[in-house]
């Protein structure tokens, strides 16, 4: 096996998954005010919804559909539906969402460059996971182009393969069942895995925030200033 495959697709999962728990772990425990989704919404509000919506629905159902895709057996799914209609759904509703999506995050990086105040605000990884995620999102939509020159399924049992054996820890049968496909699946793959080095390090961490300590937080006394300068 090429050690460079092995490197890529059986070692660099694990490493990357390390890093980025490790990461998140301690950003959250050292630098808890950083953990934020770093909203500019207050300063330029022109474009914001219309390009946040399209950008989050459309990254919501194409990281479900991944999930559910590469991570469901093919014994349980052939019940539902065949190898070969399950790409031809993945494509359609891939480059649906992933369009959405595109055009969501087109809007959100003109934003960020040509708005002055928003611009002024922006650090440099604000700007650098944006470029990361438009790269990420056309080699996925330049996957679906390369599928329609195999549509009996077969690369996509390949990336099967290769999830399912990379979340079973067999990192050497992993590297083995991804081998075969083409360089740019490769790189949709390996891009994807390097999210999960820069996610400790941006404001992606915003996705898996939630404010459930404030369901056990205590009351706050409000007291409000009467005339005459009596409080009640």
């Amino acid at each position: 096996m090429d050690k460079w495959n092995l490197l890529a697709f059986g070692i660099y999962p694990y490493v990357a998954l390390a890093i980025c728990l490790i990461g998140s772990w301690a950003r959250f425990d050292l630098s808890q005010y950083s953990w934020k989704a770093g909203s500019s919404q207050m300063l330029s509000g022109r474009g914001m919804r219309v390009a946040s919506n399209l950008f989050h629905v459309g990254v919501l159902f194409v990281l479900a559909g991944h999930f559910v895709g590469l991570l469901t057996p093919a014994s349980i799914y052939h019940h539902v539906i065949s190898t070969e209609h399950k790409q031809l759904l993945a494509m359609v509703s891939g480059g649906f969402f992933g369009g959405l999506c595109l055009i969501g995050l087109l809007m959100l990086i003109n934003r960020r460059l040509t708005d002055p105040r928003v611009r002024a605000t922006s650090s440099p990884s604000d700007i650098l996971i944006l470029f990361v995620l438009l790269a990420q999102l056309l080699l996925g939509l330049l996957t679906i182009a390369a599928s329609t020159a195999h549509m009996d399924g077969s690369v996509m049992v390949m990336l099967a393969d290769w999830a399912q054996n990379t979340v079973m820890l067999r990192p050497m049968e992993a590297a083995a069942a991804i081998a075969p496909v083409g360089l740019t699946y490769k790189l949709h793959v390996f891009l994807g895995l390097t999210l999960f080095v820069l996610f400790p390090f941006t404001r992606l961490v915003h996705i898996v925030s939630a404010p459930v300590w404030y369901l056990g937080r205590r009351y706050q006394i409000v007291r409000q200033k009467a005339q005459g300068g009596n409080h009640v």
